[in-house]
C-alpha cells in the first residue's frame, strides 16, 4: 500500500520573533528517515546556537544565506536558538513527523475514489488531509488549514511558467478539435476512409484506421470515430460491442504514444515532476519519454492485437459470441439518452464536409511542432558532430528543445488556420467559431483541474522527501530494481481501474516512481548506464499500466464515452472488451516489461510479445 502514495504536503514554516536583520526557515516538515532542510539568512553573523550539535555550530561566525541539511540523529524534537551581534534571536520550534504519515493523504484519496467514483473530489479531499497533518506538525493553528489549500498550495501550483503553458496547449488543442468538428472536416475525414469499406472486414480496418489517424486527442478519438462510423458498421453487421472495442483501444494507446496529443502535455509535465530532483539524470522530459517508448509495449501490442483480429476474422471469448449473432440477426441496437458530448461535436447543418478542414489544421500543427522543437534545441556543435550518427544528433536537439513553447506555438498556429478555414468558406461566422472554440475549451476543464491539482500534490510530495521515505522502505524489503518495472505495471493499472482515470493515476505515481527507482537503483551500487534502462522501463510502465487499467475500468471515462458513441450497452462494452484487454497486458508483463528489466533488448521483446499475440489469437480465436 505504500506505492500507493503521493504526498500533498508544501509548507514553509518561519521563525517565531524573528528580526528584520535574520531569518531561518524550515523549508517542509521533517520527516523520519529524510533529512530536514534549513534555509538560513543572516544579515548579521552568528553568535550562538542552542542545540550544539556539530552541523548547528558550524554556523557560529556565518553570515548570508545557506542552507543546512539536518537528520534525527542530529536534531530531535524541540527547539532551535540563533543569536546575532546585533543583538537579534530566532527561534525554530520543530517535529520529526512520522514517516508512515506521509502515505496517509493519498490513501484517503484513492479510497474515496474508489467509494465516491469522483476523482477531483477525492484528491481535494486528500489534499485536505495533508495539509491538516503539515499544520499539526508545524505547529501552527489548525483553523488556517482549511483555507491554506488554496492560498498556499493550489494557487503557488498554478504560479509557474511551464504549468500554464500546459493549460493553455490543452484549450487550444481543445478549441481546435471543436472547430474541425463543427465545420465537417473530421466527419469528412472518417466519410473518406469509410466509403473504400465494403465488407465487416473492411469496416473494422476503417474503424482501427481512424482511430489511430486521429491520434491528438483520446476524446475526439472515441466521440468522432465511434458516432460517425457506427452506420457503417450497423450496415456491414458489426456489433456495437466490436465498435466500441475499436474505439476504445486505439483511443488512449495512440494518444499516450503520439507526440503531438492533448496527452503530451501533462506527461512531460508529470514526468518534469518525478525527474527534476534527480541531479545525476541529465536529460529533459521530452527526451525522457522519447526513451521510454522503447519499453511501452501494451500500447503497440493493443494496436497490433486489434489488427490481427480483423485480419484474421477472429475472435474469441464473450466477444466472439456477440459478433456471431450480429452476423446472423443483425444489430441489436441500445439507445443512448443525454449524448450531449456527441451532439457538441456533429458538424453544423448543412455543412458540406471535406476531410481537408481538418486535415490541414492537424498536419499544420504536426509540422509546427516539429519544427518548434527543432528551432528550440537546435545546436550547431552538436549538429556538426563528426562522431555521431544522424539519429543520435536528433535525439539530442529534441532532448534539448523547450516542448512548452514547440506545442504552444504549433496548438496556436492550428486553432487559427481552423478558424481561417472555416470563416473563409463561410462555414461559420468569426462569432461562431470563437464560441465553438470556447466550447472545445470546456471539453479541457475537468483534465485542467486534474492537473492542477496534481501540480499541488507533486510539488508537496518533494518537501516531504516521499520518495526518500519509500526507497527507504523498498530497501528494506529487499527489493529488486528489476522487479520495479513489473512491479510498477501493476500497481498502475490496480490505481488507473480503481479510479476510472489514466490521468490521476499518473499523477499520483510519476513524482513518486521515478526518484524512488533511480535512488533505489543507485543504492544497490548501479551507475547511470545501468540505471537507465530500468529508469526508462518505470516511465513506460506508469503510462502503460494507467492505459490498461483505464481499458478494464468500468468507471473510466473513455470507456464509458466509448459506450455512449457506439450506443452500446457499457456493461457489455466492459464485458467484451477486458478479456482482451488483460490477454495483451500479460504478454507485454512477461514478454515484454519484465525481460526488458533483466537486460532483454526491447525489439526483441517486441518480437516475442508479436509472436505470442500472434499464436493466441491463431489457436483461442474463432472465426465469425
Amino acid at each position: 500500500m505504500r506505492l500507493f502514495s503521493l504526498l500533498f504536503l508544501f509548507l514553509g514554516l518561519t521563525l517565531n520573533n524573528a528580526s528584520a536583520a535574520s531569518s531561518v526557515v524550515l523549508e517542509g516538515i521533517a520527516v523520519q528517515g529524510s533529512e530536514a532542510s534549513i534555509s538560513i539568512h543572516a544579515e548579521s553573523t552568528i553568535t550562538g546556537v542552542n542545540p550544539q550539535t556539530e552541523a548547528l555550530q558550524s554556523l557560529i561566525g556565518f553570515s548570508g544565506d545557506t542552507t543546512l541539511s539536518l537528520n534525527q540523529n542530529q536534531v530531535a524534537d524541540g527547539q532551535i536558538k540563533l543569536e546575532f551581534t546585533d543583538g537579534s534571536k530566532s527561534e525554530l520550534n520543530w517535529n520529526w513527523m512520522p514517516g508512515v504519515l506521509s502515505i496517509v493523504p493519498p490513501l484517503i484519496a484513492i479510497l474515496l475514489a474508489i467509494l465516491l467514483k469522483e476523482v477531483i473530489v477525492s484528491l481535494f479531499i486528500g489534499i485536505l488531509s495533508g495539509v491538516f497533518i503539515a499544520v499539526f506538525y508545524a505547529g501552527k493553528s489548525m483553523s488556517s488549514a482549511f483555507f491554506d489549500t488554496i492560498t498556499g498550495y493550489i494557487i503557488p501550483a498554478l504560479n509557474d511558467e511551464g504549468h500554464l503553458s500546459v493549460i493553455v496547449f490543452s484549450l487550444l488543442i481543445g478549441g481546435m478539435v471543436a472547430i474541425i468538428s463543427k465545420n465537417g472536416g473530421m466527419a469528412g475525414l472518417v466519410h473518406y476512409i469509410s466509403r473504400y469499406a465494403k465488407t465487416a472486414k473492411g469496416g473494422q480496418l476503417a474503424t482501427w484506421l481512424l482511430g489511430i489517424l486521429i491520434f491528438f486527442d483520446d476524446y475526439a478519438n472515441t466521440l468522432v470515430v465511434g458516432n460517425t462510423m457506427r452506420p457503417v458498421t450497423d450496415r456491414l453487421k458489426i456489433s456495437r460491442e466490436k465498435l466500441a472495442y475499436l474505439v476504445d483501444s486505439t483511443a488512449a494507446p495512440i494518444a499516450s504514444i503520439a507526440f503531438v496529443t492533448t496527452w503530451i502535455g501533462a506527461q512531460l509535465d508529470y514526468i518534469q515532476e518525478g525527474i527534476h530532483s534527480l541531479p545525476n539524470l541529465n536529460a529533459s522530459p521530452y527526451s525522457v519519454f522519447m526513451d521510454s517508448l522503447a519499453y511501452a509495449f501494451y500500447p503497440f501490442f493493443t494496436l497490433f492485437f486489434m489488427f490481427l483480429l480483423i485480419w484474421k476474422n477472429k475472435d474469441f471469448g464473450p466477444m466472439w459470441k456477440i459478433e456471431q449473432r450480429t452476423r446472423k440477426e443483425g444489430v441489436q441496437k441500445f439507445k443512448v439518452s443525454g449524448h450531449n458530448e456527441a451532439e457538441e461535436l456533429e458538424p453544423e447543418e448543412g455543412v458540406k464536409q471535406k476531410s481537408r478542414n481538418a486535415l490541414i489544421p492537424v498536419v499544420t500543427l504536426i509540422i509546427a511542432t516539429i519544427s518548434g522543437l527543432l528551432y528550440t534545441g537546435w545546436s550547431a556543435e552538436v549538429w556538426q558532430a563528426s562522431d555521431m550518427g544522424f539519429f543520435k544528433k536528433l535525439s539530442l536537439i529534441i532532448g534539448a528543445a523547450d516542448s512548452y513553447k514547440a506545442l504552444l506555438w504549433s496548438s496556436l498556429l492550428g486553432v487559427t488556420i481552423s478558424i481561417i478555414l472555416s470563416v473563409g468558406q463561410r462555414i461559420m461566422t468569426l462569432h461562431h467559431s470563437i464560441q465553438v472554440m470556447f466550447k472545445g475549451f470546456g471539453f479541457m476543464l475537468q483534465a485542467i483541474v486534474i492537473l492542477t491539482l496534481a501540480w499541488t500534490l507533486s510539488s508537496l510530495t518533494e518537501h516531504l522527501h516521499t520518495a526518500g521515505y519509500l526507497t527507504s522502505a523498498l530497501q528494506a524489503a529487499n527489493a529488486s530494481p528489476f522487479l520495479l518495472p513489473a512491479f510498477t505495471f501493476i500497481l498502475s493499472a490496480l490505481v488507473s481501474f480503481s479510479t476510472g482515470s489514466s490521468w490521476s493515476t499518473m499523477a499520483i505515481l510519476y513524482p513518486i516512481l521515478l526518484p524512488a527507482s533511480w535512488l533505489l537503483c543507485e543504492s544497490q551500487g548501479m551507475d547511470s548506464n545501468a540505471i537507465l534502462p530500468i529508469f526508462f522501463n518505470v516511465v513506460s510502465c506508469v503510462l502503460t499500466g494507467s492505459v490498461l487499467g483505464d481499458h478494464c475500468s468500468p468507471i473510466s471515462d473513455t470507456t464509458i464515452l466509448s459506450s455512449l458513441a457506439s450506443s452500446c450497452d457499457h456493461l457489455s462494452h466492459v464485458k467484451t472488451q477486458m478479456p482482451y484487454a488483460l490477454t495483451v497486458g500479460t504478454v507485454a508483463l512477461l514478454l515484454g516489461t519484465i525481460p526488458a528489466a533483466l537486460g532483454v533488448p526491447s525489439w526483441i521483446c517486441f518480437a516475442a510479445g508479436g509472436l505470442a499475440i500472434y499464436l493466441i489469437i491463431r489457436i483461442f480465436g474463432r472465426e465469425v
